[in-house]
């Protein structure tokens, strides 16, 4: 049995990002200044074909003559990139365009109307941030909305109900909108990091760009493609993997232009369950990397820190 008391863990508050974009600040608090991200190397987009991720056709799975390669294309993006995009999924496109609209109308609501849907105390879902563990911590230039729609029993009541229909399904979604800052050479919009789930599915909402995933001691820009998801591997699937798949850091900044918005759906086991290395990948040759542990608490243990890189899978490692 699932236990109806589980609580995956809390964050500080923070300023709404949003609201301090649009002050038209001349320069930036102290807490978002992060030059230390922009001392890293970042490779220019168009300088080899290096610089793009893969691309996964899904309806090449379901014609005889192209499976196999096409597996073969997913398990190599999977073990050399963690990251690929998905085209022809088969999502209907005005399911897609319909959620972008309504994710982007929420953004666009009054202070006071997005007030209402504002973390509770001890509780991560709903408008806010997350991994804030001190009142030190540097913090990250954007807003995020955060809503667990499975397991039922972790929903909102208060939440719920308002939100569109397109949201609600099974898996954690994640809406972050990195705003428009003038000196964006000093923040970060999202932390370098590794995601801790399964698997991420995410959708670009507009057009600007900010995605970078770091291969080999560099910053890769993602350019998203047309009706196209973008997937990483997550901290977990390379538990399971025990350590065939790798989940790869990555991070978003921001512009002075405009707004970044994305949403996330991250895609994670049972809490009931536990997590560690696949029995049939541990072998004498091969032994365990990582130990086992139950995802209630590993997800505990998850949001009681800063993102920080790969810091929590390291953790995990024996």
């Amino acid at each position: 049995m699932e236990s109806k008391s589980a609580n995956l863990g809390s964050s500080l508050p923070v300023p709404i990002v949003q609201e301090l974009a649009k002050e038209k600040l001349t320069t930036v608090p102290p807490r978002y200044v992060r030059p230390d991200q922009y001392q890293q190397r970042i490779l220019p987009t168009l300088k080899s074909s290096y610089s793009q991720i893969p691309v996964i056709d899904m309806q090449k799975f379901s014609d005889i003559y192209t499976v196999e390669s096409e597996l073969h294309a997913l398990h190599n993006a999977c073990q050399e990139w963690g990251f690929f995009q998905l085209i022809n999924h088969g999502v209907d496109s005005t399911v897609v365009e319909k959620m972008k609209i309504e994710i982007q109308e929420f953004f666009n609501l009054p202070i006071d109307e997005k007030k209402k849907f504002r973390q509770e105390e001890g509780d991560l879902q709903g408008y806010g941030q997350a991994f804030i563990v001190s009142e030190e911590q540097k913090l990250d230039w954007g807003d995020m909305f955060a809503i667990v729609i499975s397991p039922t029993y972790l929903r909102k009541p208060h939440l719920i109900p308002k939100l569109p229909t397109t949201f609600r399904r099974d898996a954690f979604h994640e809406d972050e909108l990195l705003s428009s800052v003038s000196q964006p050479e000093l923040v970060t919009g999202l932390s370098p990091h590794s995601d801790a789930d399964g698997l991420t599915i995410l959708l670009q909402v507009n057009e600007m760009k900010g995605l970078q995933i770091k291969k080999d001691g560099v910053w890769i820009p993602v350019s998203p493609l047309p009706n196209a998801f973008t997937i990483n591997i997550g901290d977990i699937l390379e538990i399971v993997t025990n350590g065939a798949y790798k989940s790869i850091e990555h991070r978003a900044i921001v512009n002075r232009e405009k707004e970044r918005l994305s949403i996330a759906t991250f895609l994670k086991p049972n809490l009931d369950g536990d997590i560690g290395p696949s029995p049939s990948l541990v072998t004498a040759e091969t032994p365990a990397k990582f130990k086992r542990i139950e995802v209630t608490e590993y997800l505990k243990g998850l949001f009681s820190r800063e993102l920080a890189g790969k810091s929590y899978l390291d953790l995990m490692r024996i």
